[in-house]
This record gives C-alpha cells, sequence and structure tokens, in this order.
C-alpha cells in the first residue's frame, strides 16, 4: 500500500489531473483498499474528524487577530451604530473608529476559547444515529447539529466572558466615548446599543462558520483527513452521499 501511492501520485501529475480528479481517485483507492465502516467507527470517525475541525477553527479564532485579521468573521459596528461611525468619520475621528473596531473583535477572540469544552460535551454524548446522519448528511450536517445542541449554553458562557472582555480592552470605554460625541449632535436620535449582546451573537456566528468550513474542508478533500480512520469513514461517505 504504502508503495502504491507514490506511483498514484506520479500518474496523476503526468496526465495533469485537475484537484477535482485527483481528490475523486484518491477517495476511490482508499474506499477499495480499505472496506466499509462498522458503525462504531464511522461514529468515532464522525466524532474525530468534529473534533479536528473544532480544534481548528477555535484555534484561528482565539488568538490575536483570529477574529479582526479574518473578513469572513470580522465584527463590524452594530448596523443600527454605523451613523454614529458615519458622523465620527466626517469629524476626523478615525483613531476613535478604529478602537472600537479592534475592541470589539479583540473581545470576540478572547471569549471564542471556551467553545471547545461545549463542543467536546456535545460530541460524547452524540448517539450513533446521530452520528450516521451527519456523516451521511452532506456539507454543514455537522455543524447544524452543533448549532442545535450549543447555541444556547454557548451564549450564556460567551455573555459574561464578553463582558468582562469588552472592558479589559476598553470597548466600553471607546463605545461610550463614540456615542457621548454623537448623542451630542443637534437633532440626531440618541443611539443606545447593547454592545455586550451584539458582540456575543457576533461570535457565535463566526464560531460556527469556521467550524462548517473545516468540517466540509475534511469531507471534500481527502487529503485533509489526516488519520486512517478518517479516510475510511469519509471514503464510505463519499460513496453513500444522500
Amino acid at each position: 500500500m504504502k508503495k502504491f501511492f507514490p506511483i498514484l501520485f506520479a500518474s496523476i501529475l503526468m496526465f495533469g489531473c485537475t484537484t477535482q480528479q485527483i481528490q475523486e481517485t484518491v477517495s476511490a483507492v482508499l474506499g477499495s483498499t480499505m472496506g466499509d465502516p462498522t458503525e462504531q467507527e464511522a461514529g468515532n470517525g464522525l466524532k474525530e474528524a468534529l473534533g479536528v475541525g473544532i480544534v481548528n477553527g477555535m484555534g484561528l479564532l482565539s488568538k490575536a487577530d483570529g477574529f479582526l485579521g479574518n473578513d469572513l468573521v470580522k465584527i463590524p459596528w452594530p448596523e443600527q451604530a454605523t451613523q454614529v461611525k458615519d458622523a465620527m468619520l466626517k469629524l476626523g475621528m478615525q483613531k476613535q473608529v478604529d478602537n472600537v473596531t479592534t475592541s470589539l473583535n479583540r473581545a470576540a477572540e478572547q471569549a471564542s476559547g471556551v467553545a471547545i469544552d461545549v463542543f467536546k460535551q456535545a460530541i460524547t454524548q452524540m448517539t450513533i444515529t446521530d452520528a450516521m446522519n451527519i456523516l451521511l448528511g452532506g456539507n454543514g450536517t455537522a455543524t447544524a447539529y452543533l448549532k442545535r445542541t450549543t447555541t444556547t449554553i454557548l451564549a450564556d458562557k460567551f455573555r459574561p466572558i464578553v463582558n468582562t472582555s469588552l472592558g479589559n480592552v476598553n470597548a466600553t470605554k471607546y463605545w461610550g466615548d463614540a456615542t457621548t460625541v454623537y448623542n451630542k449632535i443637534p437633532f440626531v436620535k440618541p443611539v443606545n446599543t447593547d454592545l455586550t449582546g451584539f458582540v456575543t451573537e457576533k461570535a457565535l456566528q463566526g464560531v460556527f462558520l469556521m467550524v462548517e468550513k473545516e468540517e466540509n474542508k475534511i469531507r471534500e478533500n481527502p487529503l485533509a483527513r489526516g488519520t486512517e480512520l478518517l479516510k475510511k469513514v469519509f471514503s464510505f461517505a463519499d460513496k453513500n452521499k444522500k
């Protein structure tokens, strides 16, 4: 088997196959050499894959610039406060605007790390039936399961962390300064935004987006399946897509 793969890849490269053709070829070879997994193997493989996705996704989000430097999840100003930002920019307060944006994202980065333990708990409680439905359900199915089973718990855990983080990174001060300046403008409607609730909601959206991205990468790319169990299980899933 080990000798076969260099020959396989050399042949693929020689004939100029596309990335999709390469993935399909590798998936077919893995499936034909390993056989179908048992339900227990399928369940364990799915849980392993989710663990990989969660660790990878949360690792990216919880580091510095995990939110701020990623346009997919970067947290903007609250929609109802865009007029505040626009007014401040007209007053030459770019630095103050940037301070708010940075601090919102820093708070989300600090909160996102707690999601790992919550997700792991949800995975351990997953039944074989859940695992098989997820395995054969296609892109995003696992993420949908985690949304359904963890969103309320995560929101409860995120909110106090976000609230504390907003204070630690001076978001509360920056936001207070911004809204104070804006609310002093004649004839404008005062802005009162639940900043903690806003960041919590956006942080959760970013968390699930990154988990889904990692889940789909493992489903779609045989080369991203790092263990023999993952290769066997997802080769089976490839052959039995709903």
